[in-house]
């Protein structure tokens, strides 16, 4: 019982404290990469009418938001939600060209190139005044 009472504790103080600036950014990828699979799992359940992507749409949901809560502990939150919504829009576009034969055309790969830009360029300017 006390390998238990210990492994607890010691999720616990990992979820209580602030990250580290490094763990901040991976946690931040990692809520974007849950919320694109979230986002994707939606159109799989066909408005929720199908079981298993549906509970996929559930746990990728939670998991990307506890994430994303966990790293703006640490990030400023424009910039931690900015990027978490433009690599998620980024990801399901994305997604949608790649495997639903949404159109790829010029116009659309431009306004993507200009999240993208946003996605870059703001984590290299969060660390100035």
């Amino acid at each position: 019982m006390s390998a238990l009472n210990q492994a607890l504790s010691t999720a616990l103080e990992f979820f209580m404290r602030a990250p580290s600036g490094r763990t901040a950014w991976i946690l931040l990828f990692s809520a974007s990469t849950f919320e694109v699979g979230f986002a994707v799992m939606l159109k799989y359940s066909e408005g929720f009418t199908k079981i298993i992507p549906s509970i996929f749409v559930c746990v990728f949901a939670i998991l990307s938001f506890a994430f994303l809560n966990l790293s703006i502990r640490t990030l400023p939150v424009g910039t931690a939600y900015a990027i978490w919504t433009g690599i998620g829009a980024l990801g399901v576009a994305t997604y949608g060209i790649l495997v639903f034969n949404e159109p790829f055309e010029a116009a659309r790969i431009v306004c993507l190139l200009f999240i993208l830009i946003g996605i870059v360029g703001l984590p290299l300017l969060s660390n100035r005044p």
